[in-house]
């Protein structure tokens, strides 16, 4: 009697661990080099601070950092697929800057965001999406810079996504925040920019994390 109780607690504990296993959710970070960390160790930039987060409030959530430095819209694209293979519970947009700085024209650099979301969201039914919002340098305030600060927030629209105003709010500017380029936050800008992002995933891993997740048919 004495053996099967023993064999009854062991398999309890087996039987637990992989029910917890079965019950981690994903958090996909798909952005550029502000997501990636230029020049910064991948555990400085704010996607790996926003798992020191995730871990602090209890969430049962895996955080992925799939950004990539000079990431452009159609890049992204392009290497979205291998991510697709596995479940996106929450997935994190930060892309179109480097279009722009490349004078793409707008509504291209949105359709290419948009096929972004609609192919994430073909997999993965009951993803919740957040859009990290970017803007231009004001120096010439033209009807280009308005139509590109806009954009993300009629994606956002668009799509029932959550919006990161401004990715950059508190660091862009701000010498002591950046690297000398001035235009890629330091390690202390990265914090900031965690704090400006868990403002708006945290509510949104909290529902997340009591909901089921969705069907893992396709990624089967």
């Amino acid at each position: 009697m004495n053996c099967i109780a023993a064999f009854l607690a062991i398999l309890s504990i087996v039987l637990a661990q992989g029910a917890s296993a079965a019950e981690m959710k994903s958090i996909l970070v798909f952005g550029d080099s502000l997501s990636d960390g230029f020049m910064l160790k991948r555990s400085e930039a704010y996607p790996a601070l926003l798992a020191k987060k995730v871990h602090a409030a209890a969430l049962n959530f895996q955080v992925t950092n799939a950004s990539a430095a000079g990431g452009t819209t159609e890049g992204g694209l392009e290497r979205l697929p291998p991510h697709l293979k596995h479940r996106i519970d929450i997935f994190v947009l930060e892309l179109g800057i480097n279009d722009a700085f490349r004078g793409l024209p707008v509504n291209q650099i949105e359709n290419n965001l948009q096929q972004i979301i609609d192919d994430v969201k073909a997999r993965n039914p009951n993803v919740r999406v957040v859009i990290a919002g970017m803007q231009l340098p004001n120096y010439k305030a033209d009807d280009y810079v308005s139509a590109f600060g806009k954009m993300f927030t009629d994606l956002a629209s668009k799509n029932n996504a959550a919006l990161v105003p401004y990715l950059l709010q508190g660091v862009a500017g701000d010498p002591s925040l950046n690297l000398p380029d001035g235009i890629h936050p330091n390690a202390a800008g990265q914090k900031i920019l965690a704090e400006n992002v868990w403002r708006v995933l945290e509510p949104i891993a909290r529902e997340a994390a009591v909901i089921p997740s969705a069907s893992e048919g396709p990624h089967r």
